[in-house]
């Protein structure tokens, strides 16, 4: 399937022709007649590889196997491609390898799943490319369209921030911001009516696509605003930047978490930001004032081995079982405070699911060590520090040798006011009004890029505007329809000059 979704594609020796192939084509071989027929529609390729430079000499980062040095570097040229490189980790040199991918992959994806150090491995030359993207291109032709100005932040190796500019009429105040994501989840086409990228309407006038409300509505109907605005002949005191971020569905590490840090955010000099939010099945829209705080725990037990016939004491599993009743009591808990209470949304509450089990290596050894992992979604009133001192508290209960360690934890929750003394909120809100929206204001149950904009000072809110219309993000068959994709365009048209026109404020200068 990877091979099928991503494509490989092997260079056979010195200047001989691109030949593309399964994933286990190492272990195969081709007729001369294959490799000549084949070789030639795939020139093109062979251009691009030789074009690649040598190993660079300064950037390079020793990741994964410890015994393999994978070299990142940028081609020379106008258009530069990012790559990952590994050399043969011995002498016996076989084919040289560059490897493609789809929407769902990048270099960086070749590297963690330990396919290119498995490459050098094997005596293999293997280089990873990222082609520029088409979401980028479609944005800077869009941007040339429209007239707006068009910014290409590289804030990672690999992933770009793009902005587009309308600039506003009084540059003294601060600007809007207009935040979507251009990565998606990954698909099982097998579970969908269509084919997820084509984008298909049926004849009710459903858009089944994967990001057809996870965000790529968002964004167009962005533009689509802004091209109506434009269209018009209108101007606003405040600048509107539209920025399209690469990797929100992982987390936003490689993206505007680096985004807000950089120069080039503070320069956008953004007073209020616009996010996404998440479909209502009800005639009301829902509209995210914060978010809860992921924390991903993993707790690990160490105890006595021994033969599995036996009854041992102080074995790992026992101890971290009391651990996982500890948390599982507490998430029951929550679930009933949630239950009994139709005031709250499941944002009010913390959440928590155990997703992983690891452990053992045969049925009849009792294992020394075994872990469990979690994903803690914290509500923002919850102390914190309080809250890791109880899980703390659950593990030392259960013993000594048990720990636990995060490999995510968000400390820094933000509240946006979602009343009058906030102007932005008012601005919004009266805007809703006069349409004959009905807001529900909630605490975002999951994260998105808004909490990075939030914990830097900037006010925002979560708002897709679709309503009747059941959640289907990162389900098989997402989809919406045509009718409400349409009256999205509307509300931001209604929107942006209300937002992009609130006076002068303290905040301002």
């Amino acid at each position: 399937m990877v091979g099928a979704l991503c494509g490989c594609w092997f260079r056979l020796g010195g200047a001989r022709p691109l030949i593309p192939f399964g994933p286990t084509v190492v272990q195969t071989s081709m007729s001369r007649s294959q490799v000549a027929l084949l070789g030639l529609s795939l020139l093109l390729m062979l251009l691009l590889y030789v074009g690649l430079p040598g190993p660079p000499e300064q950037t390079s980062w020793l990741w994964g196997d410890p015994n393999v040095t994978v070299l990142a570097g940028l081609t020379p040229g106008n258009s530069p491609i990012f790559y990952r490189e590994v050399l043969p980790l011995n002498q016996a040199h076989r084919v040289e390898v560059v490897l493609l991918h789809g929407k769902a992959f990048n270099s960086h994806t070749w590297e963690q799943l330990g396919t290119l150090q498995l490459l050098s491995q094997r005596g293999y030359r293997a280089v990873a490319l990222d082609l520029p993207g088409a979401a980028v291109a479609f944005f800077e032709e869009t941007a040339r369209q429209l007239g707006l100005g068009c910014q290409k932040v590289e804030v990672a190796p690999g992933y770009v921030v793009t902005v587009l500019t309308w600039p506003g009429t009084n540059p003294t105040l601060s600007s809007i911001l207009l935040n979507s994501h251009t990565d998606v989840v990954p698909v099982f086409k097998e579970h969908w009516s269509h084919d997820p990228f084509e984008a298909f309407k049926d004849s009710e006038g459903y858009i089944y696509a994967r990001g057809a409300q996870d965000m790529k509505c968002v964004s167009i109907q962005y533009l689509e605003a802004v091209r109506r605005l434009k269209v018009e002949g209108h101007r606003f005191p405040r600048t509107i930047h539209m920025t399209f971020v690469p990797d929100e569905e992982v987390g936003g590490h490689q993206g505007m978490e680096l985004f807000v840090q950089r120069p080039e955010f503070h320069a956008l000099r953004a007073g209020f930001a616009l996010d996404e939010g998440i479909a209502n099945p009800t005639d009301a829209f829902t509209v995210f004032y914060s978010e809860r705080s992921p924390w991903w725990v993993r707790v690990t037990s160490t105890g006595r081995p021994g033969h599995a016939s036996r009854f041992m004491e102080d074995t790992a599993a026992e101890k971290l079982h009391k651990v996982v009743s500890s948390i599982l009591a507490f998430r029951e808990k929550e679930w009933q405070r949630l239950q009994s209470n139709p005031h709250l949304k499941e944002g009010s509450v913390t959440s928590v699911n155990l997703t992983k089990l690891e452990g053992g290596v045969a049925y009849n050894v009792i294992p020394a060590t075994m872990s469990a992992s979690f994903d803690f979604r914290v509500a923002p009133d919850v102390d914190f520090k309080a809250f890791e001192e109880q899980l703390q508290s659950w593990c030392q209960a259960a013993g000594e040798g048990v720990t636990l360690e995060f490999a995510q934890k968000w400390m820094h929750p933000q509240v946006t006011p979602t009343d009058d003394s906030n102007p932005w909120w008012a601005a919004f809100s009266r805007v809703c009004k006069d349409m004959n929206l009905t807001l529900e204001p909630e605490i975002m149950p999951a994260a998105t890029d808004n909490r990075y904009i939030r914990a830097v000072g900037v006010p925002a809110l979560g708002f897709s505007p679709m309503n009747r219309t059941p959640v289907l993000l990162h389900d098989h068959d997402e989809r919406l329809h045509e009718a409400v994709f349409l009256r999205g365009v509307d509300i931001y048209t209604r929107l942006l000059p209300a937002l992009a026109s609130v006076p002068a404020l303290p905040s301002d200068s």
